[in-house]
């Protein structure tokens, strides 16, 4: 695949051949068809009472009040991070020159500051992702090119950062900016900058970029069920945000099986499984205890994705995909983890 990564609005409106279409087009087209019209959370948004919100002028107020409590914001946030994940320093040995408050602080409220910017120009969430995609790509490169954990830190300062913000805004606000939201998790959680990449380097035509072509708009769809599964089989389950079935808890359950499920087109289209060894599995050794989310959650959200995959895919997909699904279930096996 040929194109630049960089799009311009008429570009992405324009751009619709199947086949010609980059990684990025497709996750952003994702955003207009579900997570702008409420369907990621399961919801259906009132039109007539978010209308005046979704306005220009509220969004230039909102964006106005969310960057003023910016900064508190982010050390409220930090706080949180630093009591969930600071005996992680010394439990992981990770260095702590390699985690530096301040500037894991400045660096997560710099695409806040991006974000807001966008909201207040009533630029929509899926252009955002387009937008914002190559920062992110650059900040995530830039904490894991000596050790992946330290991505972790980031993603949690993310994280926090953007749910007390969503606290100073009333229910109307929280489910019109909450999309923008997502949009950032995701490029922060998520390798999408490093699968745009990848993708590049394959002919238009080639199989394993169609199978990745044909997974991403579902992830979302595959994410949900996995998530139902996972907790029907677990109806009074704790982990550390709460119940499986809390609103909070559900959208991080369907951020982290996305997440998998990018890495797993991210091996395809690397022909390696390098990203997991070195990013995702450590990230999860490091976060998933803290965040008591137990291995056997993890191992059958694995089988029930895999199951979704193969279910949903063009039979020719399949067996692009499995030989990296059975490597995941192998690397997160209770053979793996028989003494937690």
């Amino acid at each position: 695949m040929t194109q630049s990564l960089e799009f311009t609005a008429a570009t992405v409106e324009s751009q619709q051949p199947e086949n010609l279409q980059s990684l990025a087009v497709l996750w952003a087209r994702k955003y207009y068809l579900s997570v702008a019209s409420g369907q990621e959370r399961g919801q259906q948004q009132p039109k007539q009472n978010l209308t005046e919100t979704a306005s220009i002028e509220s969004k230039k107020i909102t964006a106005n009040k969310l960057m003023q409590k910016l900064n508190l914001a982010s050390a409220k946030a930090w706080s949180l991070t630093e009591t969930l994940l600071g005996e992680e320093i010394r439990r992981q040995d990770i260095n702590p020159e390699l985690i530096n408050p301040l500037e894991i602080a400045t660096d997560t409220r710099e695409l806040f500051q991006k974000a807001l910017d966008a909201y207040a120009s009533g630029i929509p969430p899926q252009r955002l992702s387009v937008m914002v995609g190559r920062n992110c790509g650059l900040v995530r490169q830039k904490y894991t090119s000596v050790d992946p954990r330290a991505i972790g830190f980031v993603s949690m300062q993310f994280h926090y950062t953007g749910q007390k913000l969503l606290e100073w805004l009333s229910l109307d606000e929280q489910k019109v900016f909450a999309p923008y939201l997502k949009v950032m998790d995701d490029h922060m959680y998520m390798p999408l900058q490093a699968a745009y990449e990848a993708a590049a380097q394959h002919d238009e035509d080639s199989p394993l970029l169609l199978a990745v072509q044909h997974l991403l708009p579902l992830s979302t769809k595959i994410a949900c069920e996995v998530c139902q599964s996972v907790s029907r089989q677990h109806p009074n389950y704790q982990s550390y945000s709460g119940a499986l079935t809390a609103e909070t808890v559900k959208i991080s359950s369907i951020r982290d099986v996305e997440m998998f499920q990018v890495y797993l087109c991210l091996c395809v289209l690397d022909r390696t499984i390098y990203s997991v060894q070195q990013q995702l599995f450590p990230l999860c050794v490091m976060l998933y205890p803290c965040l008591k989310v137990s291995w056997t959650l993890v191992q059958e959200m694995l089988l029930f994705m895999s199951w979704e995959i193969q279910e949903r895919l063009p039979l020719q997909d399949v067996p692009i995909f499995h030989p990296y699904l059975r490597i995941f279930s192998e690397m997160f096996s209770k053979e793996v983890f028989q003494n937690e």
